[in-house]
């Protein structure tokens, strides 16, 4: 990753390797708790980069074998060195891609994202799942099948995780079917290749996991998951030293980005809106009266997630709207 990239960088300290080594990792054991208690599996660096794997979110890998339990079986955790409780972890994402060719889904949608009504009289409540081809050179995933109407579907490629995490804290251990301040199942769909997520460190070394892939994913994750896939992934790490951060916060090449998790979704937006704000005041140079008046007309909010057993906001604003360093 080359930092001068990154806004986060700005105004704050950086650790990272010179150069960073980069370490091929092949998971033989999956975790579905993000938990301190996890022995790490490699110990890595600021500034290395890990290529390795994940599976799907029903336990099964690029061939289709069952390796691990559901749900949302993660790779990891990796230890950083240097990495303290108060810190950043700093995650860059510069491959996910799908490494199989096919990919599963629910058929319906799920109970929370329908009115009540249609689902109890006129819902088709027999739920499938469906297997869709993905067509990489193409760049999509196509569904084929005389079950639905129309009988083909066509979707473009996206691939994400929806599970990115560290450690939580006070040394709990969360269902990787949760996401919170330390990441987890957030299922944001701009989770790709590109992207940086940062993530406030709560143990030492940090303790990163990943899984979940996603060859595409709509907003909401309505169906109650998405196109459910085994993926190659690389990524690098790197630190920033005691500027702890309340939330996930995410950036890319246009949008800097706040990930709040909670029920009701009032109170994801909440978080998500007030980490946003935080991260304008003390990065880039606004007040509270300034960062109101610029996030009153110029924020943007997505929907990540409303089937988790927490729901999932983004706020997020354009980079053009904020000052040049």
């Amino acid at each position: 990753m080359t930092l001068s990239k990154c806004t986060f960088a700005a105004a704050m300290i950086v650790v990272a390797g010179a150069p960073g080594e980069t370490h091929r990792f092949e998971p033989s054991r999956y975790y579905n708790t993000f938990s301190f208690a996890h022995e790490p599996v490699l110990r890595i660096k600021p500034g290395d980069t890990i290529v390795t794997k994940t599976i799907d979110a029903r336990g099964f890998d690029a061939s289709n074998q069952k390796v691990g339990e559901r749900p949302n079986p993660q790779t990891g955790p990796f230890y950083v060195e240097g990495a303290e409780p108060g810190d950043v972890l700093v995650i860059h994402f510069d491959k996910i891609e799908p490494d199989r060719p096919t990919a599963w889904s629910s058929s319906l949608l799920a109970p929370y994202v329908a009115d009540p009504a249609f689902l109890r009289s006129e819902g088709e409540r027999e739920q499938t799942t469906e297997t869709w081809q993905i067509d990489k050179a193409a760049g999509v995933a196509r569904i084929v099948s005389d079950k639905i109407r129309p009988g083909t579907i066509e979707v473009p490629l996206r691939p994400m995780l929806g599970c990115v995490a560290v450690a939580p804290a006070r040394k709990e251990a969360i269902a990787t079917s949760t996401p919170g301040e330390f990441g987890g199942n957030m299922d944001y769909n701009g989770m790709v290749a590109g992207a940086t997520l940062m993530l406030p460190v709560s143990e030492p070394g940090a303790l990163l996991f990943f899984g979940d892939g996603h060859a595409r994913q709509g907003d909401g994750e309505v169906v109650g998951n998405a196109l459910e896939i085994a993926m190659d992934v690389e990524f690098t790490v790197n630190l920033i030293k005691k500027r702890a951060i309340g939330w996930p916060r995410l950036e890319n090449d246009d949008y800097v980005m706040t990930i709040g998790s909670a029920r009701p979704l009032l109170q994801a937006l909440q978080h998500a809106t007030t980490e946003l704000q935080r991260w304008l005041m003390s990065d880039f140079g606004f007040d509270e009266r300034g960062s109101s008046l610029l996030l009153g007309h110029a924020l943007e909010y997505d929907v990540a997630n409303v089937v988790d057993p927490h729901f999932t906001v983004v706020a997020k604003i354009r980079k053009d709207y904020l000052p040049k360093r």
